[in-house]
C-alpha cells in the first residue's frame, strides 16, 4: 500500500524537491506551508509520516508537535537547519521520532523515512501482547497501559518500550537502542535515547524519579524489570 508523506516547510523549493523525489520513490505526497496549515491537512489526509521543518511562520514545528501529539501518534521526522544538539533534544522531548539536519541528501532522507515506517509496522513473528508487572503492551492495537490506565506514547517510545519488554533479562546500550530506532547509529545522538527513556518513565512509572520498570544499568544502558524480579519485590 502506498504510504502518504506530509511535507511541512515554508520553503517552496524544498517542498518541491522533496515532493518530486519522494513521488519518484513511490510515496504519495501532500504538503503544507506552516504548522497551522499542517494541522488542517494532517487531520484530513491522515498521513503515514510527517516531515516537519522547525522554523516556520504562524506556527513553528515545535508548536505543531505540541498540538498534534494530543490527537495522533503519527511518526514525525524534524527537518532542522539548526546544528545545536539542544534544538534536536527539544523536538524529541516534545514527541518527534527522528530528525535530519539541512542540507541533507535525498537518499538519506528516504532511508530515514523507510526506517521509521518499518518500526511502526508490526512484525508477524512477535507476540501481540507483552505483559510485565503492571505494564501491558498490545502490539497489534498499538496500545499501552500502566497501572490499569491507558498511556499515550509516540512511535519511537513504543518501539523502545517493546524492545526492552521483549527481552527483560537483557541490558541494552544506548547505541543498541539507537540502532533499533534509526537503523544506523553513525550520525545518531546517544543522548536522544535518554530523552525517550525519560519521556517513557514520566508516562508509565508511578514515580519517575524512582523508576521501578525501566532500570538504569550504570555505565551501560537500560533494561526492563523481569517478572521474576517483580514477583520477588512484591
Amino acid at each position: 500500500m502506498t504510504k502518504t508523506i506530509l511535507i511541512v516547510d515554508d520553503n517552496r523549493s524544498v517542498q518541491r524537491l522533496v515532493s518530486e523525489y519522494l513521488t519518484e520513490n513511490a510515496f504519495r505526497v501532500v504538503s503544507a506551508n506552516n504548522g497551522r496549515e499542517a494541522l488542517f491537512v494532517a487531520r484530513h489526509e491522515k498521513p503515514d509520516l510527517i516531515l516537519l521543518d522547525i522554523m516556520m511562520p504562524e506556527m513553528d514545528g515545535y508548536d505543531f508537535v505540541r498540538a498534534y501529539r494530543k490527537e495522533r501518534d503519527t511518526p514525525i521526522i524534524l527537518l532542522t537547519a539548526k546544528l545545536e544538539e539542544t534544538d534536536k533534544i527539544i523536538g524529541l522531548e516534545l514527541g518527534a521520532d527522528d530528525y535530519i539536519t539541512k542540507p541533507f541528501g535525498m537518499g538519506e532522507l528516504v532511508a530515514r523515512i523507510r526506517a521509521v515506517l518499518r518500526r511502526t509496522s508490526k512484525k508477524a513473528s512477535e507476540p501481540d501482547v507483552l505483559r510485565i508487572a503492571d505494564v501491558v503492551v498490545d502490539r497489534s492495537a498499538h496500545l499501552v497501559t500502566a497501572q490499569n490506565r491507558p498511556v499515550t506514547i509516540t512511535p519511537s517510545e513504543f518501539d523502545l518500550l517493546t524492545t526492552l519488554m521483549a527481552a527483560p533479562e537483557r541490558t541494552f546500550s544506548r547505541l543498541d537502542l539507537l540502532e533499533r530506532l534509526r537503523g544506523d547509529s553513525s550520525e545518531g545522538v546517544e543522548r536522544s535515547i535518554d530523552v525517550h527513556i525519560r519521556n517513557l518513565r514520566t508516562k508509565i512509572e508511578p514515580d519517575p524519579a524512582k523508576p521501578q520498570y525501566i532500570l538504569t544499568v550504570f555505565g551501560i544502558g537500560y533494561r526492563f524489570i523481569s517478572d521474576r524480579e517483580w514477583t520477588t519485590r512484591a
